[in-house]
């Protein structure tokens, strides 16, 4: 179990420093009236910091290497 949450750790991690964030887009409803609807798409940016994926992947090595201290 502890090697399985290291390589994951390491993948999202690796996955982390290369994107370095994500998108995503929400719907939201400005004028509701009758038969008049109109909406305005949303763009949402989510940043995530270089430091967190190389915490994550450091962390994933240190379990890594416990787990092979441990079999």
């Amino acid at each position: 179990m502890t090697r399985t949450a290291g390589l994951v750790l390491i993948v999202l991690g690796l996955v982390g420093l290369a994107w370095g964030g994500f998108t995503y887009t929400t719907r939201k409803n400005i004028i509701d009236v009758g038969p008049i609807h109109a909406t305005r798409d949303e763009t949402h940016n989510v940043d995530l910091p270089p430091i967190a994926g190389a915490i994550a992947v450091m962390g994933g090595v240190v379990l890594l290497l416990a787990a092979r201290k441990a079999a």
